[in-house]
C-alpha cells in the first residue's frame, strides 16, 4: 500500500520528468522572453530603413540581416513573434471557451438536443476555410481580427468533440448522481463538477492546438491574406523572402526556422502534457 502511494506522481511531477517537454518549455520561455525584450536589445528601430544596408548577410552587427529595406531582421522577427504568438494564444483560447461549453452542454443533455447541436457543429466544420478568410477579408479587410475570427469560427469544433466524448464517459459518475439528488441545476453540474474533471485534457488540447493556429497566421500571410505591410508577423516575413531565395536565403530561412522551433515546442510540451495526465501511466 504504502509503495502504491510512494509510486503516485502529480502531473507536475511528470511534467518535469519529461526531458521533451522541458526543452519545449524552456525554448518557449526564452522566446516569450525575447519577443518582449528582443527589440530593444538593438539599436534599429522597428519601421527604421537604411536602403545603402539593404539585403546585408547575418554578421555580428547585423544579427539576421537586413532585408529588401535594410530594416533590421532581428528586430522585425521578434516584433513577428508578438503578432504571431498573439493570434496563435487568442485563437486557441477562443476556441477553448466556446468548445468546452459547447461541447459539455451537448454531452450532458444528450437526446435530440445533442445530436442537433452536432450536426451544426459537422455544418460548420464542412465550410470551406479559405473561403470563409477570403469571405471575411472582403467584409472586413485584412488584419489581425479578421484572422482570428477566421480561425475561431470552425476552429472550436475539435475541442468541443474532444469534450463531449469526455463528458459522455463521467456524466453517470456518483458525484454526478448525488449533485442531482441534491437539486443541483444543469449549469452548477457542468461547470463544477464536469469541466474541472476534463481540465487536464483541455490544457493538452489547448497547447496542441496553439502551434496549428500559429501555422494557420503563418500560412495566411504567407499567402498575402493576413497582416500586411508595414507591420509584419513570420509569415509575411517568409512571403517576403521567398522572391529573394536564390540571392539572400536568409530572409526566408530565419523567419522559417522560428516557425518551424515554435510548433515542435508547443508540440513537445502538448505531448508531455499529454502524458502527464493520462491516468493509465500511472504505475
Amino acid at each position: 500500500m504504502q509503495g502504491s502511494k510512494a509510486s503516485y506522481q502529480t502531473p507536475i511531477q511528470k511534467l518535469r520528468r519529461n526531458k521533451s517537454a522541458l526543452v519545449g518549455i524552456y525554448i518557449l520561455a526564452t522566446l516569450f522572453v525575447m519577443a518582449i525584450i528582443g527589440p530593444y536589445l538593438s539599436n534599429w528601430k522597428y519601421f527604421e530603413t537604411h536602403l545603402s544596408l539593404k539585403n546585408m548577410p547575418p554578421s555580428l552587427h547585423y544579427i539576421f540581416g537586413t532585408d529588401e529595406l535594410g530594416r533590421s531582421i532581428f528586430v522585425r522577427i521578434f516584433w513577428g513573434a508578438r503578432i504571431s504568438l498573439f493570434i496563435g494564444i487568442t485563437a486557441a483560447f477562443i476556441d477553448v471557451v466556446i468548445g468546452v461549453f459547447y461541447g459539455a452542454f451537448a454531452g450532458y443533455i444528450g437526446g435530440k438536443t445533442e445530436e442537433f447541436m452536432m450536426r451544426v457543429a459537422d455544418i460548420l466544420y464542412s465550410l470551406p476555410y479559405l473561403l470563409i478568410v477570403i469571405l471575411l477579408l472582403f467584409v472586413m479587410g485584412p488584419g489581425m481580427i479578421t484572422i482570428i475570427i477566421a480561425m475561431t469560427i470552425t476552429g472550436w469544433i475539435n475541442m468541443a468533440r474532444i469534450i463531449r466524448s469526455q463528458i459522455l464517459q463521467i456524466k453517470q459518475s456518483e458525484f454526478v448522481l448525488a449533485s442531482k439528488c441534491f437539486g443541483a441545476s444543469n449549469f452548477w453540474i457542468i461547470t463544477k463538477h464536469l469541466i474541472p474533471n476534463t481540465l487536464g485534457t483541455i490544457i493538452t488540447t489547448m497547447t496542441l492546438s496553439i502551434p496549428t493556429a500559429i501555422f494557420t497566421e503563418a500560412f495566411l500571410s504567407f499567402l498575402g491574406l493576413g497582416i500586411q505591410a508595414p507591420m509584419a508577423s513570420w509569415g509575411s516575413m517568409a512571403n517576403d523572402g521567398i522572391s529573394a531565395l536564390h540571392y539572400y536565403p536568409w530572409r526566408l530561412f530565419i523567419p522559417a526556422i522560428f516557425i518551424s522551433i515554435t510548433m515542435l515546442s508547443f508540440n513537445l510540451l502538448g505531448d508531455g502534457l499529454r502524458d502527464a495526465y493520462d491516468p493509465r501511466l500511472d504505475i
